[in-house]
């Protein structure tokens, strides 16, 4: 198995800057995946900020900007003298399930796009076969209340299981709260 971290938190958690850390601690060369998408000029703003702080703390970091196709950009870019970052697989979840034109119900069963249980299955396969070191990062949304609308109420349960499946992939998983890491599995990184 290689050698996958998964550090996952709360928004604002400082979720993104322990697993900074732990890419750049390694000492190799970082290729960081970017999985978000411009969906409206919030997003545009908050991506050209994150390129920003990139370009200033990690210049020498190689940036790939890949909204659905994760799997495969993991293992293009996974060498066993590299380290890859990807940043965040829940905003990587929500692309998938707004990937098409479909509309949802406020009441029902929701079926993602087929698209979705596919990348999925890509992503895991991608983390069980890639050669080098990987660090996920990765939203915890179902510490909460219970969403309204069943869009919201399967988008928190995906993303659950996404976590889980993850998790159970990786040597190392770190929760963050307020900046501080907790080490839930396996030897701090």
């Amino acid at each position: 198995m290689n050698q996958a971290t998964l550090v996952f938190g709360g928004a604002r958690s400082g979720k993104s800057a322990h697993a900074e850390r732990l890419a750049a601690a390694a000492a190799k060369p970082v290729v960081y995946i970017a999985t978000a998408a411009i969906g409206d000029d919030e997003m545009a703003a908050r991506i050209a900020l994150h390129r920003e702080q990139r370009q200033q703390s990690y210049a020498h970091w190689q940036t790939v900007e890949e909204t659905l196709a994760l799997g495969a950009a993991i293992l293009q870019h996974s060498t066993p003298d590299n380290v890859v970052l990807v940043d965040c697989l829940t905003v990587w979840l929500s692309n998938l399930l707004f990937c098409g034109d479909q509309q949802y119900p406020e009441i029902g069963r929701i079926t993602p796009p087929a698209q979705f249980v596919s990348e999925r299955a890509s992503l895991l396969q991608a983390l069980a076969h890639a050669p080098g070191a990987i660090v996920l990062v990765s939203n915890e949304v179902g510490m909460g209340i219970v969403p309204q609308g069943a869009i919201s109420r399967w988008f928190v349960d995906e993303a659950g299981r996404l976590n889980q499946a993850v998790a159970a992939l990786c040597t190392h998983v770190d929760f963050v709260a307020a900046g501080l890491p907790l080490h839930l599995k396996g030897a701090p990184c």
